[in-house]
């Protein structure tokens, strides 16, 4: 009963961690906006799921301490940082020169390409290992792993950064979606233009890092 409850406290913090984890508004926060307004809330949703999985890679890697790992990011940061800020920079441009336009009528042709809005997410989460320090200090925050010995311990931890990093995405889309319909063909224009701006700025940032 006692190691029962020690999992659902487990699964608990996680839950937190990976709330907390996903709150910070980036590249792929603009782009799971993007994706709801112009293909709707399960898109964006599904978008966010692609950012979820990557995290949660990335917390395990955190949490087990996984040292040799990180010293090899630590060796590639600047290959990781350009890559990132690469994949940054063309998604920034591809929203900058979508037709809003032809994208409500495709939606209304054609399923959306869910696989595609998941796989995405994913590599661009994955192409900035970096966050595994941010969970590193946020499992140290709030004292997650430590004292977790055993399998079932860990596994309770990481499920619950991926249901605390789903929630958030479920949030952030469900609001996006409740508020849909004050944003008109117009509108979603400039959203495109200025999320595509910021999202290559975004990227332009990650690059200048390199030098600096």
């Amino acid at each position: 009963m006692h190691e029962g409850l020690k999992l659902i406290e487990l699964l608990i913090k996680g839950i937190i961690v990976g709330y907390i984890a996903s709150i910070p508004v980036g590249p792929i926060a603009i782009l799971c906006v993007q994706r709801t307004l112009s293909k709707g809330r399960l898109s964006g949703f599904v978008s966010g799921l692609g950012a979820s999985t990557a995290d949660t890679l990335l917390s395990i890697i955190a949490g087990l301490g996984l040292s040799f790992i990180i010293d090899f990011i630590n060796d590639y940061t600047y290959i990781f940082k350009f890559l990132g800020g690469a994949l940054v920079i063309y998604i920034g441009l591809r929203i900058y020169f979508k037709n809003p336009v032809k994208q409500y009528r495709a939606k209304q042709m054609r399923k959306t390409t869910l696989p595609k809005d998941y796989v995405t997410t994913l590599l661009l989460t994955l192409s900035n290992p970096l966050n595994v320090f941010l969970y590193l200090a946020v499992f140290t925050a709030f004292n997650v792993v430590k004292g977790v010995s055993t399998f079932e311990q860990f596994t309770a931890v990481f499920v619950g950064v991926f249901v605390g990093t789903s929630l958030w995405w479920y949030t952030l889309t469900s609001i996006v979606s409740l508020y849909h319909d004050r944003f008109n063909i117009r509108n979603l224009w400039w959203l495109n233009k200025i999320s595509g701006i910021g999202i290559l700025l975004l990227g332009l940032i990650i690059l200048v890092s390199i030098i600096i």
